[in-house]
């Protein structure tokens, strides 16, 4: 049985009902995850102290955008300052120190919708680390059956870096038996990126971003 590396990371919350029931979930296997989370969500002063317990547990707080907003259809810089830059104010001190930031797409594929040239300069420009993904379970349409096609994911990659999502769907009443299926098989739970997975990091390209912005031709040259 061959060995791989999972990185678990959830996207699109916090949520009272949801975040801490993963959070337990986590910490009894010990699994440490990064939560991507809106930045209009923790405008509700009662989820901010979410991120402040997942960052004591030791899990990773990235950005996924103020509103979900799939950054390459808005090619103006001030969308991206604003669900960028304003999310990063809100999660304030529980920031990880590389500033994880992930696109949206809308529907989990990767590709020039990720971020528009105005985007990406100003990640650069922020010293901000893109963080991307390659397995795709769709936990949000199939809530209770996306562990069989995660575990499929997994065991066909070196390194899977699993997106899911801790939203009120019922989905993540299925995580302990996903974290026990991929051990069984072989699977090892690390927190960690590919470097694969991270195009820039702490604004520097480690690829270059071009396949995943709409409008390449006014991506900066410039190393920050």
């Amino acid at each position: 049985m061959s060995a791989f590396k999972v990185t678990l990371s959830f996207d699109n919350g916090p949520e009272p009902e949801v975040t801490p029931f993963v959070l337990d979930v986590l910490r009894l296997h010990d699994v440490q995850a990064t939560f991507f989370v809106l930045g209009e969500k923790l405008q509700d002063g009662t989820r901010k102290p979410l991120l402040r317990r997942a960052r004591e547990d030791g899990h990773w707080i990235g950005n996924h955008t103020f509103a979900h907003v799939p950054l390459g259809t808005t090619p103006d810089r001030a969308t991206a300052e604003f669900e960028i830059g304003r999310t990063q104010e809100l999660i304030g001190d529980d920031a990880h120190e590389s500033r994880l930031f992930r696109p949206t797409g809308g529907d989990g594929s990767i590709g020039p919708s990720l971020l528009s040239a105005a985007a990406a300069n100003y990640l650069k420009d922020g010293g901000y680390s893109i963080a991307l993904w390659n397995a795709v379970p769709e936990d949000w349409l199939y809530p209770d059956g996306w562990v069989d096609t995660a575990v499929k994911q997994c065991v066909s990659l070196e390194h899977a870096v699993v997106v899911l999502h801790d939203l009120p769907t019922g989905a993540m009443h299925h995580l302990a038996r996903f974290i026990e299926e991929i051990r069984a098989r072989g699977g090892h739970f690390v927190q960690a990126f590919p470097e694969s997975c991270v195009p820039l990091n702490k604004g520097v390209e480690r690829s270059p971003l071009t396949p995943y912005v709409a409008d390449p031709a006014f991506l900066s040259t410039e190393e920050c």
